[in-house]
């Protein structure tokens, strides 16, 4: 694994010029695989919206870099075989992950349904 850069985003949305350098920068970098350490929706809308500029390989690792530096506290085996990290990872930070969760959890939920409804829809016109 060869690392090829670092950039870290300043705390507002990126200028026109600045988007283009840093695609630039990532481009010449030769990179195959983009980590992005965004947070959810910050990194998925920035990895749509990037998808047919960037030639390689994206990847939202979300809060994962604190778990793996060790300066966050992971859940505990049990709770994470059970799909609750996200909720322990709540109860540890509620003021900054409450208004995330209660906005972006609901709207997957509503998008996955009505995509499983389309593909029951599709698959009961077939026959």
């Amino acid at each position: 694994l060869k690392i090829a850069g670092m950039e870290p985003l300043p705390f507002r949305p990126l200028t026109s010029t600045e988007d283009e350098a840093m695609i630039k920068r990532i481009h010449d970098s030769g990179a195959a695989i983009v980590l992005l350490a965004l947070g959810c929706p910050k990194q998925e809308l920035w990895m749509n919206q990037h998808k047919d500029k960037i030639q390689a390989v994206m990847i939202g690792l979300g809060g994962a870099f604190p778990v793996f530096a060790q300066s966050q506290k992971r859940a505990p085996y049990w709770v994470r075989h059970l799909g609750g990290e996200w909720l322990y990872r709540l109860t540890q930070e509620p003021s900054r992950l409450f208004k995330r969760y209660m906005t972006t959890i609901p709207a997957f939920i509503w998008l996955a349904c009505k995509q499983i409804l389309n593909l029951t829809l599709l698959q009961y016109l077939r026959l």
